[in-house]
């Protein structure tokens, strides 16, 4: 039978939901936009973090870890407000938009490889070299710059002053 009061009394104050659902959105947004740029590759670190948290904190509520479901319902909420906060902070004051979202980052210049920005981002020649083969660049001498962008994603613009499509790393084709 189902206890319909501790269905939707929370068993955890309401304040420590929102505080411990901010200091996790928060300790997970540094992180992973300090140490994992180039890892997000097909989402942007709000988004796959966002994405993370909802669903554990989601299941959370429906799978009676929590005991009421105002708990689950409330840490979501945190999770959606820090997103939107962050969010409308970068687009309305550009100086935290440099700390929320990072300028890109040049790999290659001029044909030449920044190996400090490399080795910054963890990127292999390899690796670099196979982003370029699959952007249909067989030859760093035909790049003008290759740039990391702050999601993770290569763009690159060959010496003919065409931009190459952006493709998600591992995707084939065009999208």
């Amino acid at each position: 039978m189902t206890d319909w009061r501790n269905l939707f009394v929370p068993d955890t104050p309401l304040l420590e939901t929102a505080i411990r659902g901010s200091v996790m959105y928060l300790a997970l947004f540094v992180l992973l936009r300090v140490i994992m740029r180039r890892e997000s590759g097909t989402t942007g670190v709000t988004d796959l973090l966002v994405i993370v948290l909802l669903a554990d904190a989601a299941q959370n509520g429906m799978a009676d870890d929590y005991r009421s479901v105002t708990d689950g319902v409330l840490l979501v909420a945190v999770i959606i407000g820090w997103s939107y906060l962050l969010d409308f902070v970068a687009f309305r004051w550009p100086v935290a938009a440099q700390l929320i979202r990072p300028d890109p980052l040049v790999l290659v210049r001029d044909g030449r490889i920044l190996w400090r920005n490399m080795r910054r981002e963890l990127i292999s020649e390899a690796e670099l070299r196979g982003q370029l083969r699959e952007q249909g660049v067989d030859d760093l001498a035909d790049v003008r710059e290759v740039r990391m962008e702050s999601d993770g994603q290569l763009s690159v613009i060959t010496r003919g002053g065409q931009e190459e499509p952006r493709r998600r790393p591992g995707q084939r084709g065009f999208p």
